[in-house]
C-alpha cells in the first residue's frame, strides 16, 4: 500500500482542537472513489478531502470532498481547510488567487496573510423542494415534515432526535 501525506486540520481557528476538524489527503492521485469513501469513513470526521492534479489548466489543484456515505460537489470548510493544508505543504498558486477545481467548477480563493476567503459558488438547486425531497429529509431526520413554498419545517416529539 502506498504511503500518502495526510493532515488533520482545525478550520476556523488558530487554537488546536477548537475548530471544525477536516482530514486532508495531500496526494489523492490514483485512489478510486470507493477508496476515498472508505478512508473518509475510517477518519470518523464530518468531511475528508483529497487533493489531485488539476484537469483545468487554470486551476492550482483539484479537490474531491467526501463525507460519511457520499461525495459532495462543494463545501465551505473543506475548501478553506484544504487550501490551508496545500499551502502549508508547499503549494504555490499560479497567480494572485488560489484556484481550486471541484465538482461545481472553479473556486477562487483569496489569501490575506493567514486568512483565506472565497466567494460562494452559484446554487446548484434553488426554489421550492419537491415532495420526494421533503420526505427524504424527514426520513433522514426521523421526523415528520411540513412544507411551504420556500421552507421546510420539521417536527419531532422525541427530544434529541435531531
Amino acid at each position: 500500500m502506498k504511503q500518502r501525506a495526510f493532515k488533520q486540520v482545525d478550520v476556523f481557528t488558530a487554537r488546536p482542537y477548537y475548530g471544525n476538524p477536516l482530514a486532508v489527503v495531500l496526494d489523492g492521485a490514483g485512489l478510486s472513489a470507493d477508496e476515498m469513501q472508505h478512508f473518509t469513513n475510517w477518519t470518523n470526521l464530518s468531511e475528508c478531502t483529497f487533493v489531485l492534479p488539476p484537469t483545468d489548466a487554470s486551476a492550482d489543484y483539484k479537490l474531491r470532498i467526501f463525507c460519511p456515505g457520499r461525495e459532495l460537489p462543494f463545501a465551505g470548510h473543506p475548501t478553506l481547510g484544504t487550501c490551508h493544508a496545500w499551502l502549508e505543504a508547499g503549494g504555490q498558486p499560479k497567480g494572485e488567487f488560489i484556484i481550486q477545481e471541484c465538482s461545481i467548477g472553479l473556486v477562487k480563493i483569496r489569501r490575506d496573510g493567514q486568512r483565506l476567503a472565497f466567494a460562494a459558488p452559484p446554487l446548484i438547486k434553488n426554489g421550492a423542494l419537491d415532495e420526494a425531497d421533503v420526505q427524504l429529509i424527514a426520513r433522514a431526520l426521523a421526523c415528520s415534515a411540513a412544507t411551504s413554498s420556500r421552507t421546510v419545517g420539521v417536527t419531532t416529539d422525541r427530544i434529541g432526535a435531531v
